[in-house]
């Protein structure tokens, strides 16, 4: 199975590197997700996520007001491409510890997949249990 049989490919929610924090918040309560790429002409450029939020800006005292995405953002996020095997997908998500994988093709944002959209797939549903094991696992890994 392809990632394309199984990724959100309309309406895909992005960020740009200039909005303010603000937006990606109002965003991710419009979409109900924890994550959403960053684009620059639908290019990805960084990933941020809920925590991002809590960790990189507001835990840390900043105002909130005067930042921008491209503050707090990771920047080179991994990606899939949409005719990678959907198997392939939940390795590298997997290994990575992440839960939404952008995808791009000719290095544009073309879809996202998550590990609910793998785990509602019959023949994949296996993988995403360990997926969702080796994602929540703690990790000593310090990005602030």
């Amino acid at each position: 199975m392809k990632i394309q049989d199984i990724m959100t490919s309309n309406s895909i929610a992005y960020l740009n590197s200039s909005d303010p924090i603000e937006r990606a918040a109002q965003q991710m309560k419009q979409y109900n997700v924890g994550s959403l790429p960053v684009c620059e002409h639908q290019e990805v450029i960084g990933i941020v996520t809920d925590r991002d939020i809590i960790l990189r800006s507001v835990a840390s005292g900043q105002n909130t007001g005067h930042k921008s995405v491209k503050d707090i953002m990771t920047p080179n996020p991994i990606v899939g491409n949409p005719n990678m095997d959907a198997h392939e997908a939940v390795r590298i998500m997997s290994e990575n510890q992440i839960r939404r994988l952008p995808i791009v093709k000719n290095n544009k944002l073309v879809g996202m997949v998550s590990l609910g959209d793998i785990s509602v797939e019959p023949k994949l549903q296996d993988n995403a249990e360990v997926a969702l094991k080796n994602i929540s696992k703690p990790t000593n890994n310090r990005f602030i």
